[in-house]
């Protein structure tokens, strides 16, 4: 992904100057003193990433945005709170507590936010779930891993730079295919998708949900494995 690095590396210098806004125009309120106290140890901090404002909502680079979306409105969670750069909402998951976190440094900085607020909570690296697209997956395809690179992804090369180079952490893919062309990638994922490949990717954004509740209920290792929660 070197051609999105070069353009959303110029973009995402001007993430500073720009406040993050709900999709109903609603600006994002600072988190409370009560809301930034600091956590128990079974706290997950669930992150989905992707580039913030109205023109990147729904594109394939934004399907870990989308993710989190969807997770919030079936648990009732409002992510209208700014913590670190991050619109995040917290509530409960398969009884566990859970942070859910879309930073809004655009993608390439996406590592503030996320080290910040896993440092800030004292978050271990094995309970920071990141959700993200991947072009080496067909679009729609859902893939659980524990650890690993960052495949090229800006916005993990960004994370696993601000965990001190640490790999040890968990990520969720979800395919958005490869264009034909090489010249194409910036214009792929940053464009909306298909009517079927939107199929897919709805099936897939429920599909990684009902993983990320394994994860919580079953244990990584079960989750792996293909078990999954009973809805």
């Amino acid at each position: 992904m070197g051609p999105v690095a070069s353009v959303l590396g110029k973009i995402g210098k001007l993430a500073s100057a720009i406040r993050p806004r709900r999709r109903k125009g609603q600006p994002l309120r600072a988190a409370s003193k009560e809301f930034s106290e600091a956590e128990g140890e079974d706290l997950w901090l669930l992150v989905g990433l992707g580039n913030p404002g109205s023109r990147y909502d729904e594109t394939r680079h934004n399907v870990g945005f989308m993710l989190l979306d969807t997770l919030a409105r079936q648990l009732g969670i409002h992510m209208d709170k700014l913590q670190f750069s991050a619109a995040v909402g917290r509530g409960r998951l398969c009884e566990k507590r859970v942070l859910l976190a879309k930073p809004m440094t655009f993608m390439n900085n996406s590592g503030e936010s996320v080290g910040k607020l896993a440092r800030y909570y004292k978050i271990p690296l094995q309970r920071v779930m990141v959700v993200y697209d991947d072009m080496d997956l067909s679009s729609g395809a859902v893939r659980l891993r524990a650890k690993g690179g960052h495949g090229g992804h800006n916005g993990m090369r960004s994370i696993t730079q601000h965990f001190s180079g640490s790999k040890e952490f968990p990520r969720l893919r979800i395919g958005i295919g490869r264009p034909a062309g090489k010249g194409e990638v910036i214009s792929h994922v940053l464009q909306g998708f298909s009517k079927k490949e939107r199929e897919d990717i709805d099936f897939a954004i429920q599909d990684g949900i009902d993983t990320i509740k394994a994860v919580l209920e079953l244990g990584m290792e079960k989750a792996l494995s293909g078990l999954r929660v009973s809805r």
